[in-house]
């Protein structure tokens, strides 16, 4: 699952940086994030959860399935309505919830991080902060309670999930909430959708 915000209130926080860029930019970051966890061969389906017609259509166009933010109560659970959409359509299958934020995404790093969850019930990835998380993942039969917000590297800890600190997957750990942080997932390698909107963002070409 990859859950996106309404275009009108993401990336808040970039608001001054990003300027008339900032829906842009939340909207290539997703499509770049979901590009490319449809290419890892270990993802099956790829459902985005989000209420904004604008990215529904331009996600669902990549081939993700698209389902509405239920029972519109915040993030974790409308992330546990598409896990049971998810099991509806694999029920074989494990699921996993992972940032819209991830625009330096590579499908063989998301490849290593998924065949480590498997080898437990219940697992996460820390942010590159090391205060939230990127991804969420739970094995099939295992109940699906992901705690994302705030501090959810010690909320995910706290319930039992095993952390996931695998060597060179980066940048399933880099999300982007901050001029600095898209800084640094450009010096990764984005997507081409967020390298374009990057382009016109004039505050990443002004010297700090």
């Amino acid at each position: 699952m990859v859950p996106v915000k309404v275009l009108a209130r993401a990336k808040s926080r970039m608001s001054a940086s990003a300027g008339p860029h900032r829906q842009a930019l939340a909207l290539a970051v997703a499509a770049d994030t979901v590009a490319a966890a449809l290419r890892c061969d270990r993802v099956r389906d790829v459902i985005v959860v989000t209420d904004d017609p604008v990215p529904a259509a331009e996600l669902a166009a990549l081939g993700a399935r698209v389902v509405p933010d239920e029972p519109d109560a915040g993030l974790n659970p409308a992330l546990v309505y598409g896990a049971v959409r998810g099991r509806e359509l694999a029920p074989d299958s494990g699921v996993g919830a992972i940032s819209a934020d991830l625009p330096a995404l590579r499908p063989d790093e998301l490849a290593r991080v998924l065949d480590a969850a498997a080898g437990a019930p219940t697992a996460f990835v820390p942010d590159a902060a090391g205060i939230g998380t990127t991804l969420y993942t739970a094995r099939p039969g295992v109940p699906f309670a992901p705690a994302f917000g705030g501090d959810s590297r010690a909320a995910h800890r706290a319930r039992g999930a095993r952390e996931l600190l695998v060597p060179e997957t980066a940048s399933v750990r880099r999300d982007v909430d901050t001029l600095p942080d898209l800084r640094e997932a450009l010096a990764l390698g984005c997507g081409p959708r967020t390298t374009a909107v990057a382009r016109l963002i004039t505050a990443l070409h002004t010297p700090a």
